[in-house]
């Protein structure tokens, strides 16, 4: 197993759910991160939480949809910490609902949020990664983007995205030595997701993001001759 320490990571949505637990998790491995969400009010708990850790990190208010914000936030990143080694693409929404009350608006928002969230931030880190010949991509999907479900049309449209999308992309870049990885959780209960049929009530039987940052760390810790493409995480005993 590799070690982490003095890595650089970015991560979007890094200020709550999934983003903020890898941000931990990472933290304590001794990697530097870079953390972009909308506001930079949300980054305030955060940021207390790796102070507590003594972590090296900087913070970016951004809109991953909107590709001028993306490349300002990755800019002042990397002039703090240098290039990106590990890209976390976090960041996401879902709106559910029937395929004709759903409307063009709220197709457009998610599509623009989790799938081109991801084309942009990616396009700025990459050729960092791809001048360094080495680098590790994760982008989080969701058991949505391999099984359509009825409500969830445009939700499930994006997370299929994202998985094509990284197909192709891992296809591209192992040449340069890249690894790039998806992972399609079922329900983690986040602040997006709690509120669900008995996720309030019995919050350990669903995954938690600890979990997936946990998993997240291993993974990155593999030698860089190897990496898992894909990876479905189940909670154990649900219902």
């Amino acid at each position: 197993m590799q070690s982490l320490k003095g890595k650089k990571a970015l991560i979007t949505g890094g200020s709550r759910g999934i983003g903020r637990a890898t941000a931990l998790a990472l933290a304590k491995e001794g990697v530097e991160l870079g953390l972009i969400a909308r506001t930079e009010q949300s980054f305030e708990q955060i940021n207390q939480e790796l102070k507590e850790l003594d972590a090296t990190f900087i913070t970016a208010a951004a809109d991953v949809s909107s590709e001028p914000e993306v490349q300002q936030g990755v800019e002042k990143i990397e002039s703090e910490l240098g290039q990106i080694d590990i890209l976390i693409n976090n960041a996401g929404i879902g709106t559910y609902g029937k395929f004709l009350n759903l409307t063009t608006d709220q197709w457009k928002k998610m599509l623009d949020i989790n799938v081109m969230g991801i084309v942009h931030v990616t396009k700025a880190v990459l050729p960092g990664m791809i001048e360094k010949d080495k680098g590790d991509i994760i982008n989080i999907s969701s058991m949505s983007g391999l099984k359509g479900t009825k409500g969830s049309s445009a939700y499930s449209a994006s997370k299929f995205a994202v998985i094509g999308m990284s197909e192709a992309l891992m296809q591209e870049v192992r040449p340069h030595n890249i690894r790039v990885s998806v992972l399609t959780p079922s329900l983690v209960e986040t602040d997006m997701t709690r509120g669900k049929e008995n996720a309030e009530r019995n919050p350990d039987k669903f995954t938690q993001a600890e979990d997936l940052a946990e998993y997240m760390v291993h993974q990155l810790k593999l030698e860089q001759r190897t990496f898992i493409k894909t990876a479905q995480m189940w909670a154990t005993n649900p219902f």
